[in-house]
C-alpha cells in the first residue's frame, strides 16, 4: 500500500494506492489554507498505514519539508522523492538536463502513455500553461510554458495603473467592458496557444495528436477549444502509480 502524493503550484493531492492503479482514499488541500499540517493530520489520521510514501513535487524545499515532518509523524516513514529521470516506464526527456523538467510534466506523460493515448499532445492549465508533445514511440519531443489564464491576468493588473476590472469578467468573443475583456483575452489567448500547439504538432506527428488536458482550470478552458480534448482529472498521481509499480516490479526481480 502506497501513499502517493503530488504537490503542485496550487495544490498537494494525494491518492492512497492499494493495487495496481485503484485508489483507497483520495484528496485534495490548497496551499492557500492557514494551517497544512492540521489539514493533512486530519486528512490522513484515518488512513491504514502505508508501507510507502512517494512524492512528486514541484514546490520548495521548505513546503516539502512542511509534508515530510508530518508524514514522519504520522506513518513514522520519510516519503521518497521522485524528481524527473532522463527515461522512464517508455517514456523518453527531451530535455538535455532531464531534473529541469517538472516531474509533473513528465509523469502525465507517462499516465498518457500508459493509457495507449499516444502520440499526444498534453496541456497543463494552471499556475502556469503547459505543453508537451509526446510521441507514438514514448519519446517526449519538447514543450512550452506560459502563464495560465488567471495568472495573466493577475500579472496584467500588477503591471498596469488603469486596468482595474470592477468585477469579474466573462468570457466573450468580443468584449465591451474592461472585466470581460481582460477575462476574454487571457483565457482565449490560453486557448489559442494549445490549438496552435497542437496543429504545429499534428504536422510533426503526421496525424492528428489526442489532446490531454489537465489542471486546475481544464474544466474551464475546454469548451473554449475548437478541437475535442481528454480531461485529465489526476494524470500526475496516475503517472506516479505506474512509476511505482514499474520501479517496484523490477527492484522485486533484482
Amino acid at each position: 500500500m502506497r501513499l502517493l502524493l503530488d504537490m503542485g503550484n496550487t495544490r498537494l493531492k494525494w491518492a492512497l494506492q492499494a493495487q495496481s492503479l485503484g485508489w483507497l482514499a483520495r484528496g485534495a488541500v490548497d496551499w492557500q489554507e492557514a494551517d497544512i499540517p492540521a489539514l493533512l493530520k486530519s486528512a490522513w489520521a484515518s488512513l491504514p498505514r502505508p508501507d510507502r510514501v512517494i512524492a512528486a513535487s514541484v514546490v520548495d524545499p521548505s513546503r516539502e519539508a512542511q509534508v515530510a515532518s508530518v508524514i514522519e509523524r504520522l506513518f513514522a516513514c520519510v516519503p521518497d522523492w521522485l524528481r524527473t529521470p532522463a527515461s522512464a516506464c517508455g517514456v523518453h526527456n527531451a530535455y538535455a538536463e532531464p531534473q529541469r523538467l517538472g516531474v509533473d510534466r513528465f509523469l502525465a506523460m507517462v499516465a498518457a502513455f500508459a493509457d495507449g493515448h499516444a502520440p499526444c499532445v498534453l496541456a497543463g492549465a494552471g499556475t502556469a500553461l503547459t505543453l508537451d508533445a509526446l510521441g507514438a514511440d514514448g519519446q517526449h519531443l519538447g514543450g512550452l510554458i506560459a502563464p495560465g489564464p488567471q495568472l495573466m491576468q493577475q500579472s496584467l493588473l500588477a503591471a498596469t495603473a488603469r486596468v482595474r476590472p470592477e468585477r469579474p469578467g466573462d468570457i466573450l468573443e468580443l468584449a465591451d467592458n474592461t472585466a470581460d475583456a481582460v477575462t476574454s483575452g487571457c483565457w482565449l489567448a490560453a486557448a489559442a496557444l494549445i490549438e496552435r500547439f497542437v496543429a504545429q504538432m499534428a504536422l510533426r506527428f503526421g496525424t492528428t495528436p489526442t489532446l490531454i488536458l489537465g489542471g486546475g482550470d481544464a474544466a474551464r478552458l475546454a469548451p473554449l477549444l475548437s478541437l475535442p480534448a481528454r480531461l485529465s482529472e489526476d494524470g500526475v498521481l496516475r503517472g506516479l502509480a505506474v512509476w511505482a509499480n514499474t520501479h517496484m516490479a523490477a527492484a522485486s526481480s533484482d
